[in-house]
């Protein structure tokens, strides 16, 4: 026969027992009246049973004066897997009654199966092996399946309503004894199986209310938190409603300032329109009552304005395009501060490398001349040692000529004597072992110099290290300095850059100057032209002599007519030249209007 494992047997007990108790106490609580308090037996049994389970396979722990096993260890470790748990842990060390950890752990159970927790609270603690290893063990009832299947049994007591009173009750001292008379059948309970479905069938239907009763509770926690989250929500959109609705307002405002504006504007518009208009029309009587020559005068001063009024164009295009293009130089010089700054940031921390370089290379200079100080000292120290090595074979050669003389005594004195004999017998054997003591000597002190030539050997390779980090060191500083380099020929980069800026700058404040002084000439010939409409030009024949010399216009006196004023002058008194941008030449200008002078021919050349 197969031999089985007793703490397999011992297992399989216990689970049958806990299933008759729990069976047998739902039972009786069930024609009892739900309701129960600590004297009911069934009640005391199922704690007594749920003890032998729980101290089945419990390790025994060292106490001070003797070995203890208890099951409170692991019912206290249930506070730290399940918070709601540390109310019952609290309630029972402030006990006054209670001494002894057994008896905490039977008030821990009984608080637990009050709150009808004690399936969840023994299933976070059979989830958790590696904590339940250091209090039982492998083959332990709460380490198997068994241990599962009991707290799935424990479920159904939450049918049950207990109401214990634990303050009281003397738990340290109560001895727990299975009673087997209680689970054993009578030809009452044979009676009694449709009463056993019936209690079957109500326990069920608890169990499901109970269960709904729960993911209700659930949902409803879960829709609060919906509801907090939709009510945050709600206040943050009115919020945002309200400041949306401020913009708005805001909005509307300056949309009713600028149509306003607008109107302003256009009315402004339409009176200079007006005016002009009218100024255009009575213009264009005076120059329809003036002559032929007028119109063209007229003519030649519209295509200037319109030429003027181009070249303002095309001046004002390239003021726009500088500006832009001084934009984009302010863009790259903003690009270049950047680039400049990360480089300096990268130079700082280069310098702080190169100082941290600095200090690595003097500590390693200080080694350096520490192992330099050790090497001359282990010098010093093999030299002595090679002192006292030539002192031993020295010492070694006069022993070996005293023992040549003394056996030559020794044969000599064979002859003479036997007590003379012995005496030179132990003579030599004192000066043989001298010889093997400065043998010995000898063997340590060549120990000795091997141990110190590894030792230098050693020294030397570290020497050799710090060399190569020296070198290396060396390569990082010329990397650096090149660095250095780099950045001066960017810092000269930039300045050039700068210079580039400011000239073009310059550019733009003289071409703006031009324009201005252009712009204000314009002005002024146009008030000229107001000014001196309705003049007549002075015929030719009738210009004999210059207005401002009074001298006789001739060949090399040519005649100038003003096209305002309509003066005439020779060619020496109008020196008066303007640069244009659409002639060659320089222009000539009249002295009094400052109107461009045409050239006539003289009465007297054809």
């Amino acid at each position: 026969l197969a031999v089985k494992d007793p703490t397999a047997v011992e297992r399989a007990n216990l689970l049958n027992m806990a299933k008759l108790s729990i069976k047998g106490l739902i039972e009786s609580a069930l024609s009892f009246g739900r309701t129960l308090d600590s004297d009911y037996p069934p009640l005391q049994q199922f704690f007594v049973v749920m003890e032998h389970c729980l101290k089945h396979g419990l390790k025994v722990r060292k106490s001070f004066l003797s070995y203890n096993k208890t099951i409170w260890g692991p019912l206290e470790l249930v506070e730290k897997l399940y918070p709601e748990a540390e109310e019952i842990a609290a309630s029972v060390r402030d006990l006054p009654g209670l001494k002894t950890p057994l008896g905490r752990a039977r008030a821990w159970l009984r608080l637990a199966l009050m709150q009808k927790k004690m399936a969840d609270y023994l299933r976070c603690l059979i989830i958790q092996r590696d904590l339940l290893s250091e209090f039982y063990e492998y083959h332990a009832l709460m380490m198997e399946e068994e241990g599962a299947v009991i707290v799935g049994l424990l479920v159904g007591l939450n049918v049950i309503d207990a109401n214990l009173c634990v303050k009281g009750e003397d738990l340290d001292s109560q001895v727990g004894v299975i009673d087997f008379s209680m689970y054993l059948k009578s030809d009452d309970d044979i009676g009694g199986k449709e009463r056993n479905v019936q209690i079957a069938a109500i326990l069920d239907q608890k169990n499901y209310v109970e269960e709904l009763n729960r993911q209700l509770n659930s949902t409803v926690s879960s829709l609060h938190a919906r509801v907090d989250s939709l009510e945050k929500s709600n206040t943050k959109l009115i919020e945002e409603l309200a400041i949306a609705k401020n913009n708005i307002i805001k909005l509307q405002e300056e949309n009713h300032q600028l149509r306003s504006e607008n109107t302003l504007i256009l009315m402004k518009t339409q009176h200079h329109l007006e005016v002009t208009k009218v100024d255009v029309e009575a213009e264009l009587q005076t120059y329809k009552h003036s002559r032929q020559g007028l119109d063209e005068m007229y003519n030649e001063a519209r295509r200037q304005l319109r030429e003027e009024s181009q070249l303002r164009q095309d001046m004002e295009n390239e003021l726009v395009v500088q500006v832009s293009m001084k934009h984009e130089i302010e863009l790259a010089m903003k690009l270049l501060e950047k680039d400049i700054h990360e480089k300096q940031d990268t130079l700082i921390g280069l310098r702080q490398q190169l100082d941290e370089v600095k200090a690595i290379n003097m500590e390693m200079y200080q080694k350096l001349q520490v192992s330099e100080d050790a090497m001359k000292e282990k010098n010093e120290i093999i030299g002595r040692l090679e002192d006292k090595t030539n002192q031993i074979n020295a010492t070694m050669k006069q022993l070996e000529q005293r023992l040549q003389q003394a056996e030559k005594a020794q044969v000599e004195a064979e002859n003479e004597d036997e007590k003379l004999k012995q005496e030179y017998v132990n003579k030599s054997e004192s000066l043989q072992k001298e010889f093997s003591q400065k043998e010995k000597q000898l063997l340590q002190l060549e120990t000795d110099l091997k141990i110190e030539k590894e030792w230098r050997q050693t020294l030397e390779d570290d020497l050799q290290k710090e060399k190569e980090t020296v070198s290396h060191l060396r390569i990082e500083t010329q990397e650096i300095i090149n660095l250095k380099k780099e950045f001066l020929k960017l810092q000269e980069k930039n300045r050039q850059l700068k210079r580039i800026c400011q000239d073009q700058e310059a550019a733009l404040q003289e071409l703006a100057s031009k324009l201005s002084e252009s712009k204000l000439k314009i002005e002024d010939i146009k008030e000229a032209n107001k000014a001196l409409q309705g003049q007549v030009w002075l015929k030719d024949k009738e210009a004999t002599h210059c207005k401002l010399c009074e001298k006789e216009f001739s060949l090399s006196k040519r005649k100038h007519h003003c096209r305002n004023c309509g003066e005439i002058f020779c060619n020496a008194c109008s020196d008066n030249e303007l640069p244009l941008p659409s002639s060659p030449k320089p222009v000539r200008v009249c002295d009094s209007c400052h109107a461009i002078l045409i050239q006539r021919c003289s009465s007297n050349v054809p």
